[in-house]
């Protein structure tokens, strides 16, 4: 299948789920239906041509196999009920019947429904995870085997994963509609921190060989961007969509030709993408001139005076101390604490950055977490701790399931040894 129809696909797949959802009441069913519809498109486009109206034809696919999807309901529901009722005498075959769908769309207004099925598949009664899975299938239009491949899992267990969310969405009575406007600020809070979720596993995976897994820091893009079209006014959509932006321009050199992570620091800064760093910044500045100040608001600036410095020693770190310093003041989070506490040591020295990290050992969340070892291990090796940098850099190591990470980490840990030797 080539690109520009997957493309295609992906920003049809919200539309006509939307659709679907607003005229039938089983979001579950329509969900399958739309992804039967995007599998016969996948199959057929390539080899007939693009339809004269590519929405109609997956709508008109979709809404009939919906009616497939909703008489095999029905059919099962109608013998589970028949036998109960015959068992007790109240019924005679052919008695009973429940309400379906027509095989043809009806007409319907051209609105858009991504952010309705974002809150939807970001429902506070499901699990990270499953957010995320049902996300980058309703939303994004990804196969089960695309999500499931992206987070290095068996297809079955995902689609058992989705199948499970939205049973939940569905057990909760949930409409397809909007949020009441008084859950709505929150909500959308879970919906950016999803997409955020999405973007960081593509832009660092988790676990597997690979450091990028760049289909997915690209949808979280592509849903952000669609969001902020939707919402321009609201000043942590537009945040979000910088710090994307602005960090997503380091990708191109962030490996070497072996697939081995470079530092920021280490990093050929002329291989950024320039176009993602202009637009990510004019963004965040504008944004900040007239929204009220945002956790990601805060985060795009940081990266944003990180893509001023044209080599990494001119970088100001006092800006970025400050900047940390307000972030963690309105959004305390022990992983921000962790980064201030390295813009700290460059501006203060390494001791000043160990006292911030002490505290962050007896917390659970961070206790075990590599990064924390990572960055200890860091700011020892500047404060010409040898023996104990090598051994953080080695437990950081054994900690992390990223390979590449692993690799750099270890190399680290090589490089002190021959350092102190």
């Amino acid at each position: 299948m080539s690109a520009s129809i997957e493309d295609l696909l992906r920003e049809l797949a919200p539309q006509v789920l939307g659709i679907l959802a607003r005229r039938n009441e089983r979001f579950d069913l329509c969900e399958d239906a739309v992804q039967e519809a995007l599998l016969a498109a996948a199959t057929n486009w390539p080899v007939e041509g693009l339809p004269d109206n590519p929405r109609g034809w997956l709508i008109t696919v979709a809404s009939r196999r919906l009616t497939d999807l909703w008489r095999s309901e029905n059919a099962r529901r109608e013998r589970e009920v028949k036998a109960f009722r015959l068992s007790l005498g109240e019924v005679t075959s052919g008695e009973l019947s429940f309400g379906g769908v027509g095989a043809e769309p009806a007409a319907v207004p051209a609105e858009d429904d991504t952010l309705t099925l974002l809150f939807l598949c970001c429902h506070p009664a499901l699990s990270a995870s499953s957010q995320l899975a049902l996300t980058l299938r309703a939303v994004g239009g990804l196969t089960t085997a695309q999500v499931a491949h992206a987070f290095l899992v068996p297809e079955s267990t995902m689609a058992q994963r989705i199948s499970r969310a939205k049973d939940k969405i569905r057990s909760t009575g949930t409409t397809f509609a909007m949020p009441p406007e008084e859950e709505r600020d929150e909500r959308l809070q879970v919906v950016l921190q999803v997409l955020y979720l999405i973007f960081n596993e593509g832009y660092t995976a988790s676990s597997g060989p690979d450091l990028h897994r760049v289909e997915l820091s690209a949808e979280a893009i592509r849903l952000t961007r669609a969001v902020r079209r939707l919402l321009p006014d609201d000043g942590e959509v537009a945040g979000l969509l910088a710090l994307m932006l602005l960090t997503d321009a380091h990708r191109p050199a962030r490996t070497g030709p072996d697939g081995s992570l470079i530092p920021l620091a280490e990093q050929d800064r002329s291989l950024w993408d320039a176009a993602a760093v202009a637009e990510g910044t004019e963004l965040i500045e504008a944004t900040m001139r007239t929204a009220p100040l945002g956790p990601y608001q805060l985060q795009a600036a940081i990266v944003a005076v990180h893509n001023e410095a044209v080599r990494a020693e001119d970088t100001d770190w006092a800006q970025i101390a400050v900047l940390y310093q307000v972030l963690e003041r309105i959004s305390p989070n022990p992983m921000i604490t962790l980064n201030r506490a390295i813009a700290v040591a460059m501006v203060d020295g390494p001791d000043a950055g160990l006292a911030l990290l002490e505290p962050l050992g007896a917390d659970r969340r961070m206790a075990g977490h590599h990064r924390l070892h990572a960055v200890r291990a860091h700011l020892r090796e500047l404060a010409g701790e040898l023996d104990a940098a090598r051994a953080g850099y080695l437990e950081a190591a054994r900690r992390t399931t990223s390979q590449p990470e692993q690799r750099y980490l270890t190399a680290r840990a090589s490089r002190l040894s021959v350092a102190s030797g």
